[in-house]
């Protein structure tokens, strides 16, 4: 599994990393999929303290058990939760930031977090704040680096310029183009990109034919412009699944695409696209039969 250097930090973590929020609940079938994840070299993996409000950071910090030094660990803080409240609120308080941090250091069974990221973001949040917290942790060895998951680029605008952040989570696929246009942004903020939805909900895997049935369009693509685009691609392309990670780390800006698994047979899948994109050295098909739009910036 190669790897690649996380923004200007000293992290180099796997081009393919592993998301928790898939993992089964099942402690011991979530341990299963993770040691196999470590087993093939994958050594970084992203959660979130909202992911099963905890759970899914206690799961992970019992499967990860004594490989802790094997993986980078990823999490993430701003979606404030109370045990026994229905729904979740935007909390991006410093004050929030310092006790989340350690709720999560607690689930994870760790002493520190490799990066931790902002779980989204406003214009209105105290950027200086935010930043000014996240340093500070920095100074006491609770996290190595920070960073931010969003796909809002006035957000990204205020926040990496005034900061050392080095990693950007975002959607990212050949069905959703939309951060291309950020890319050399980011890097040139000494960033880099963490991709989600790389796999489209499985729209861009070998089984997009029935995942094409369960879904009413995609992104920006009706139903039909779906049906269209990936039959092309499939007549162009031998294995879609290859292509969607191929796809996304034919940017430079682009560190690593996280991809979920519930099953060890999901991510055996994924491996073995993983071994084939080598063989995918053209995208100009792929570039010409998908949409390459442009972000509408909210308010």
């Amino acid at each position: 599994m190669k790897k690649r250097k996380l923004g200007t930090s000293e992290l180099f973590i796997s081009e393919i990393s592993l998301g928790g929020m898939s993992l089964s609940t099942d402690k011991e079938q979530a341990a299963t999929i993770v040691d196999m994840a470590l087993d093939a070299g994958i050594n970084y993996m992203d959660t979130a303290d909202l992911y099963d409000l905890g759970a899914n950071e206690e799961i992970i910090g019992a499967a990860l058990g004594k490989r802790r030094q094997e993986i980078i660990l990823a999490t993430k803080v701003g979606n404030r939760w109370t045990e026994g409240v229905e729904g979740w609120q935007w909390d991006a308080s410093p004050s929030y930031i310092k006790q989340a941090i350690h709720a999560s250091l607690k689930r994870l069974g760790t002493d520190y977090i490799d990066v931790y990221q902002l779980h989204g973001g406003t214009i209105e949040d105290d950027w200086n704040g935010i930043i000014d917290t996240f340093e500070g942790l920095k100074k006491e060895g609770l996290i190595r680096e920070y960073g931010i998951s969003s796909i809002r680029p006035n957000v990204l605008q205020r926040f990496l310029p005034a900061s050392s952040a080095k990693s950007v989570m975002m959607q990212y696929s050949a069905l959703d183009r939309r951060p291309e246009e950020w890319l050399e942004l980011i890097a040139n903020e000494g960033a880099s990109v963490v991709t989600r939805g790389t796999v489209a909900k499985g729209l861009l895997t070998n089984s997009w034919q029935q995942r094409l049935q369960r879904v009413n369009g995609f992104n920006n693509y009706s139903s039909e412009e779906l049906t269209t685009t990936l039959t092309n691609l499939a007549s162009q392309y031998n294995d879609l699944h290859a292509l969607a990670l191929a796809f996304n780390l034919k940017e430079s800006a682009i560190a690593s695409t996280v991809i979920g698994a519930s099953s060890q047979e999901q991510l055996a899948q994924t491996l073995s696209a993983y071994e084939n994109m080598a063989a995918i050295t053209n995208f100009e098909a792929a570039n010409t039969l998908t949409k390459n739009e442009q972000y509408v910036e909210h308010p």
